[in-house]
């Protein structure tokens, strides 16, 4: 049977949060509110309605199914055999066609890489950390070789006292979008408590940040999120790099012209960013 998609995303934390688990409208996670940062919100944020995968039954197009046989069985998903384990999510299908990333024996574990994301609202230059999280890394490198990201839109922006992030990488733009892989976290582990969370259960997730956004844990696809200010967010979100001075100018324009208002919700902290952004090109800087 086909899942349902997922938003990924980063939640977000006002008062009172929500589960956290996604970066998505974050209904997941409250980008945060369920969906960020994966969707569309980090914790959360999220993912394009998936087609159903797998045989369909003849009576399920109209036809019969002879009497006695069986439904052919759907194969089982792909899956890299390097340490990294990319593997496909065929009820999650790509939102833009991608083939599974290369996954050496030996992953490369070392060392920096700059990428530059060319929006229409300024360059956000990005250094990816390898040490940090070498398969997180190996991914988005994969994806910016394919294009993948080449005119997309940044479909989320939060402005929450405790949230404050831009989430991209939806070629679909809905914040359910993907690669049609997933692999698993590779999460902090020295963030420092966030000053805000008496409990010490939420962490800083600092100004200049670039982490991955999910649908709940191992889900990590395309979806990223970009911080602008500190925020306090659960542990749950790979950070692979940081964002450099000039694109922090650039997010700190995009934050200023706010979020989009609707019919609905006239004074949003979370949505559509009011300035569009779309990454017009993202290119690896040698």
């Amino acid at each position: 049977m086909s899942r349902s998609p997922r938003r990924q995303s980063v939640p977000p934390f006002p008062a009172h949060p929500r589960r956290t688990r996604t970066l998505s409208r974050l209904t997941g996670v409250a980008l945060l509110a369920t969906a960020l940062i994966g969707g569309s919100g980090v914790a959360a944020v999220a993912a394009p309605a998936a087609a159903p995968s797998g045989v369909v039954p003849a009576a399920a197009a109209g036809g019969a199914v002879p009497s006695g046989a069986v439904p052919a069985a759907a194969a089982p998903p792909r899956t890299t055999p390097g340490p990294c384990a990319y593997t496909e999510t065929p009820d999650e299908p790509a939102a833009r066609p991608v083939p599974l990333p290369p996954d050496p024996r030996r992953t490369p574990g070392h060392g920096t890489v700059r990428v530059t994301l060319r929006t229409n609202q300024g360059p956000i230059g990005l250094t990816l950390d390898r040490e940090q999280a070498p398969c997180t890394v190996q991914s988005f490198l994969h994806l910016v070789r394919h294009r993948f990201y080449d005119r997309t839109s940044c479909h989320r922006l939060t402005a929450y006292p405790t949230l404050s992030v831009l989430q991209c990488g939806d070629p679909s733009g809905t914040g359910e979008g993907g690669p049609g892989y997933r692999y698993a976290d590779e999460l902090p582990t020295d963030l420092p408590p966030a000053p805000t969370d008496p409990t010490g259960v939420r962490k800083v997730y600092a100004r200049g940040v670039l982490a991955m956004a999910n649908a709940g844990p191992d889900t990590n696809g395309s979806q990223f999120f970009l911080v602008y200010a500190n925020s306090a967010l659960r542990p749950n979100y790979t950070i692979f790099g940081e964002v450099d001075a000039a694109g922090l100018a650039t997010l700190d324009r995009i934050a200023a012209g706010g979020i989009a208002p609707t019919a609905e919700d006239p004074a949003p902290v979370d949505g559509a960013p009011a300035l569009p952004v779309e990454i017009c090109r993202a290119a690896r800087r040698l």
